[in-house]
């Protein structure tokens, strides 16, 4: 059995073809259960993110055979006819898992080195293990990994400076508006992502929070530990009159805010510059607003600019990381050549380390 893995991420595709295909958290297990019940994977995960929707799957099949039969999974799940080439990357060992190890550490995200990927990268993980749809093989495979993100966040600087989609959204603010000293800032939807953001921007001289949640719970919460304030998630709009930066990241299947909703907005805050960060996918903005006046909109995508500025501070680094992972990979598949293999002995079995000890 080996493992696969089939995706379309931001390097691959843009977020009009990536959002056709995102997963809704609920259904992910059912999705899985088919995917096994199908025949193609004995053991599955699907990691769905604002860039990146991939399935890791561990199978007996050929990896041509294994690859087009994920790649009708996907196209039948989310009822997509056309055709898909380029657009779909597909790997088998040792570049499947060579591949899961760069996720985990960020070195295949927008911006290079970001933490957030290692937390949805265990979510997914932890979604399938709790359904009882990995096995050996994914459970290794992703253990792994998690420990090789560990061992280059302290072995190497690929974390230093703004390493975050939160973080890069902070500098297009500042861009936009120069300071954010006054400004007043609005997150609709409070999930992880949008939390990091309004840290981050309170943390760079926004006045205020206002936070809109389908869970008002959620919303209170989160605004009162920010100093902020929680309105209903049927009302948001109501307090773009006040606000000049709106950070957008809800599970909505479709657009919240279009054109047609926000022109009236617009006439209320008398035509006030309004910088619009997207990063839901599928988006919550459509893009047409974008070419409205005093509009400033921006998607997942669109925050790929200021990622490659990072991304070329971060070239050593990089090559460091690389050479970890190309060894912990060799180590994976071949535990008995390495070191590594010993030490794993020693923690199964304590004996073998105190005789060791004794022998000193």
């Amino acid at each position: 059995m080996s493992v696969v893995v089939i995706g379309l991420s931001h390097r691959s595709s843009p977020v009009e073809l990536r959002e056709r295909f995102a997963f809704v958290e609920a259904k992910i297990p059912d999705a899985l259960k088919a995917l096994r019940a199908s025949g193609t994977a004995h053991e599955a995960v699907i990691l769905s993110t604002c860039n990146r929707v991939e399935i890791y799957a561990a199978t007996n099949l050929e990896p041509a055979q294994a690859f087009a039969e994920l790649k009708q999974f996907l196209k039948t799940t989310h009822a997509f006819d056309a055709p898909l080439t380029e657009e779909v990357y597909t790997l088998a060992e040792p570049q499947s898992l060579h591949h899961l190890f760069k996720v985990a550490c960020g070195l295949d995200s927008m911006v290079v080195g970001e933490t957030e990927i290692l937390g949805q990268l265990k979510k997914a993980y932890d979604l399938a293990l709790q359904h009882q749809h990995t096995g050996g093989k994914l459970n290794k495979a992703f253990q792994r990994a998690f420990n090789v993100a560990k061992h280059v966040r302290t072995e190497t600087s690929i974390q230093r400076g703004s390493v975050s989609v939160a973080s890069v959204a902070v500098e297009l603010a500042q861009k936009i508006f120069e300071s954010l000293n006054d400004r007043h800032v609005m997150v609709i939807g409070a999930g992880d992502t949008s939390e990091k953001t309004a840290r981050a921007l309170l943390s760079r001289g926004a006045k205020s929070i206002i936070v809109a949640n389908r869970s008002h719970d959620r919303a209170l919460a989160l605004a009162t530990e920010l100093g902020g304030s929680a309105v209903s998630f049927d009302n948001w709009a109501v307090e773009f009159e006040k606000i000049d930066i709106a950070i957008s990241s809800t599970a909505a299947p479709h657009h919240i805010l279009d054109r047609a909703k926000l022109e009236p907005l617009m006439k209320l805050r008398k035509h006030r510059p309004l910088l619009l960060i997207d990063i839901a996918v599928p988006r919550d903005i459509h893009p047409e607003v974008n070419s409205m006046p005093d509009v400033y909109l921006y998607n997942v995508d669109d925050l790929q600019t200021i990622a490659n500025d990072y991304l070329k501070q971060r070239h050593e680094e990089i090559e460091r990381c690389e050479k970890i992972i190309s060894e912990k990979v060799r180590v994976l598949l071949n535990p008995k050549s390495s070191t590594d293999f010993a030490d794993e002995r020693r923690l199964k079995f304590p004996h073998l380390r105190k005789s060791a000890q004794s022998a000193d």
